[in-house]
């Protein structure tokens, strides 16, 4: 059987063994409802705590600082939804290349009559911090930047930004959507100082349907989802402790972050060289980014014909964001990209069970694309 070669894993990942064997253990083991006084119960409540603990320990936050969501585009919606409530401000601050979990959720704000100010960013795909700083007023009650774009790597320089907003608006909340950067580079949420931070476990080799929500101990929200009072009170529900717990197995399976990144950084250059050397692929993301993301443009082919063309060979890319669905990228055209390079771009994205071998075959099989396929223009 030909070996299959996954390189769209800012979409989503494998589930490893260890998240598989959490989650099969407490399906058949420790199914009570952690609420519950009695003994079932409570072993699922100690599976809850622990899960708590280890995610809190990875971003340098505590255990009480953690929130369980359903994913990372619901952490998305109840950080800025929460945080809009309040009535003494109306402006939020957010940046043209955010994840849609955050644009279409600022795009109700604004239809509820909430100022919305769309930071630019530049050919690298990164925020002037002087913009920011002209943006920023008594009555911003919001900010929200993401640490790192998700269709080229792209990384934000959060930590400077939250002294900013700390300086010029503080009474402003400062969300932080680290989906594409959580498991991948390290996070100390203290440092970048930051009062709400999300992720979501499928990015990180655990099942979808888990995410969570750091929010600071001293970020006062309103509930999102009411009930029992779940989560600090912030997402009414019985927690889905098998996916917590396999989120948990993800989280404490992933090689040492400092490593991996050095091992990626390498394969990145690698990709890039290889790339440069072909003579017909543009390299679109910045050189500084997470490594882990690298968006090109094969102009004259469109992405979709490539896609599946590469999926013949077993090869597996994505078209963008998987969660534009084939529609037009923003981040490319604020890139200032043309329409001919946003159509034929692709994004390739690496986990630490990639290789070179991979970005060889990849080489190989955009050749014979070119070679086989009927120009768009």
């Amino acid at each position: 059987m030909e070996r299959l070669i996954y390189l769209d894993n800012s979409a989503t990942t494998k589930p490893c063994e260890k998240s598989i064997e959490c989650m099969t253990a407490c399906l058949k083991n420790a199914w009570g409802n952690p609420s519950s006084l009695h003994r079932l119960g409570l072993e699922a409540e100690i599976l809850l705590n622990n899960a708590r603990e280890t995610i809190a320990k990875y971003i340098k936050a505590t255990p009480d600082e953690i929130i369980f969501t359903g994913s990372g585009t619901e952490a998305n919606n109840t950080a800025i939804m929460t945080v809009a409530s309040k009535k003494w401000g109306n402006r939020v601050i957010t940046t043209e290349i955010e994840h849609p979990s955050v644009l279409e959720t600022v795009k109700r704000l604004e239809e509820l009559g909430f100022e919305v100010i769309k930071l630019k960013t530049d050919s690298e795909g990164v925020i002037s911090l002087e913009e920011l700083k002209n943006a920023l007023n008594a009555k911003t009650v919001l900010v929200s930047i993401m640490l790192v774009n998700n269709e080229i790597g792209s990384v934000q320089p959060i930590k400077e930004a939250s002294r900013l907003v700390k300086e010029l608006s503080p009474k402003a909340v400062f969300h932080c959507d680290a989906v594409q950067g959580f498991g991948k580079m390290p996070i100390n949420v203290k440092d970048l100082g930051v009062d709400l931070l999300t992720a979501s476990g499928h990015k990180v080799f655990a099942p979808k349907g888990i995410g969570f929500l750091y929010c600071k101990k001293s970020v006062a929200l309103k509930p999102f989802v009411t009930g029992g009072g779940q989560e600090r009170g912030l997402r009414s529900g019985t927690e889905s402790v098998p996916l917590i717990s396999a989120f948990e197995g993800a989280v404490s399976s992933l090689p040492d972050i400092n490593t991996a990144l050095e091992n990626m950084k390498d394969l990145n250059e690698y990709a890039r060289k290889c790339f440069s050397e072909s003579g017909f692929i543009k390299v679109n993301s910045p050189e500084d980014g997470l490594p882990y993301i690298l968006n090109i443009s094969v102009t004259g082919y469109r992405s979709e014909t490539l896609l599946h063309f590469l999926e013949r060979k077993n090869i597996f890319v994505s078209s963008g964001s998987a969660c534009a669905k084939g529609e037009q990228s923003y981040v490319l055209k604020a890139l200032g990209l043309t329409q001919k390079e946003s159509d034929s771009a692709l994004r390739i994205s690496f986990s630490h069970h990639n290789t070179k071998e991979d970005i060889d075959a990849l080489i190989d099989a955009l050749k014979e694309a070119t070679q086989n396929l009927r120009r768009s223009n």
